[in-house]
């Protein structure tokens, strides 16, 4: 592999420099005065979903306005501009997502994206660097595998002949081969010096493996910028600023310099304490902001130090604790068994070949008996008015009914890994309004067949 680059010395004018940029959606306030600067080569922004990093690179794109803030391209004021002048000043954009048109072929995007002025980068040059694309020149962008796609979208980008390529997750949902394929790719193009490269990551490889240093960004604001060696050896760095098996709510600020990383701690308060819960319920991936009325509303106050003390001693772990507390773990594998029980069964099947445990949730209305782990009936009991819905005689009385029993009966199970559904557009209704109440992090797979309808009302978009 590619040996990563290094930022050269603070001299001559940034390719990319960002001051005080803040960013509104509506109230919320998502980029809060960051201040970042690309002195040449890469430059790679990690951090966790929803901490700005997309909305960062929109702005610089003119995609989104600012509310303050300055953002310079080679020293010239670039903020507030249309995204077609951006582009035209020299920056490339690579979004999240790739946003190729599925009829046109590989050869027509990158024709369509060919200036007038011809300029180092041509569809010709781009075939010698992505030989797969050339293969696939006449396929159609819907026809293209998640790793010809990127290669596809940054062609497309190149083709504009940038000063510097903005590029937003570049590396997401690629086979490891492609991911290699693509840090060589840009490390390279960064090496010949035609071109700067912001890279937006996840993937904490690939961010330290393309870049020294790397910005770390937290809540909308640059927590720190790092050496890509420090950050890539400390897991607990990892863990508090990059959320790597917490919840949001276990943000870490940064570590004011000459600070004693041995100190003793703090010692425990010993007068009263107002507590506030950010997430009164635990949010999951659609839940809403919660206003900041209600959070002062439900704050409380105690008299003394409860919840940190266990018989007068510190408890440590508040969370190994519940762990201890949950069953053994599982996959639940759950669906409609009178109706898809040969691919729910297969499916569990699969997963057992894993080495995990599995439960078989049986969410049929037709009171047949199918051989789940779990039965219609458990099921029903959670609804408001027990079973009695299921046994109504009407299909879509009961299947309303059991939708509405397994959304209050899922988030109460322990020990769920994660979820596993397949079936038809009824299923799918069925199914996906208890897997939106299950926390952010935990696997959810809907395997439907309403695949090529609209589909936004089961994913909440």
């Amino acid at each position: 592999m590619a040996e990563r680059l290094k930022a050269p010395p603070s001299h001559g004018v940034p390719v990319l420099q960002i001051s005080g940029l803040n960013v509104f959606y509506g109230r919320s306030h998502a980029v809060q005065g960051v201040d970042l600067t690309l002195q040449s080569g890469v430059l790679s922004v990690v951090g966790r979903n929803g901490m700005g990093k997309t909305t960062m690179c929109k702005a610089i794109m003119g995609l989104v306005p600012i509310s303050s803030g300055s953002i310079r391209l080679f020293g010239e004021e670039i903020a507030g501009r249309a995204p077609a002048e951006v582009a035209r000043l020299g920056i490339g954009y690579v979004p999240q997502g790739r946003r190729l048109w599925r009829s046109l072929t590989v050869d027509e995007h990158l024709r369509v994206m060919q200036r007038g002025k011809r300029g180092a980068w041509t569809p010709e040059r781009i075939y010698e660097v992505f030989p797969r694309l050339a293969e696939r020149r006449n396929n159609g962008g819907g026809q293209l595998s998640g790793g010809e796609q990127q290669m596809l979208a940054i062609s497309r980008a190149l083709l504009l002949n940038p000063r510097l390529l903005v590029m937003d997750e570049p590396t997401e949902g690629l086979a490891p081969v492609i991911v290699a394929h693509v840090e060589e790719l840009l490390i390279r193009l960064a090496e010949q010096g035609d071109v700067a490269i912001l890279v937006i990551e996840q993937n904490i490889g690939v961010a330290t493996q393309m870049s020294d240093p790397v910005a770390i960004m937290v809540n909308g604001r640059i927590n720190r910028v790092i050496a890509s060696a420090t950050l890539a050896g400390d897991r607990d760095l990892q863990q508090r600023l990059l959320g790597v098996g917490r919840h949001g709510h276990d943000e870490t600020d940064a570590v004011p310099e000459g600070t004693a990383t041995g100190a003793a701690p703090a010692p425990a308060p010993t007068g009263p304490v107002r507590v506030y819960l950010a997430n009164p319920v635990t949010p999951t991936r659609w839940s809403q902001p919660v206003p900041a009325a209600r959070i002062e509303a439900q704050a409380r106050t105690l008299s003394r130090p409860t919840l940190a003390t266990r018989d007068g001693s510190p408890v440590d772990t508040v969370r190994r604790l519940a762990e201890a507390a949950r069953g053994e773990p599982y996959v639940m594998v759950a669906g409609t068994l009178d109706t898809k029980g040969e691919e729910l069964r297969f499916i569990r099947d699969l997963v057992r070949a894993e080495g995990l445990r599995t439960r078989l949730v049986d969410l049929s209305t037709s009171g047949r008996s199918a051989g789940g782990d779990v039965t219609p009936q458990e099921v029903a009991l959670a609804h408001p008015r027990g079973s009695s819905g299921l046994s109504s005689g009407d299909r879509g009385t009961a299947v309303a009914a059991m939708t509405e029993a397994f959304k209050a009966w899922l988030p109460r199970q322990d020990g769920v890994l994660g979820i596993i559904s397949a079936g038809g557009s009824g299923a799918t209704a069925l199914v996906t309004p208890a897997m939106q109440e299950l926390p952010v992090g935990l696997p959810k797979v809907m395997v439907s067949t309403m695949a090529s309808g609209d589909v936004r009302a089961y994913v909440g978009a």
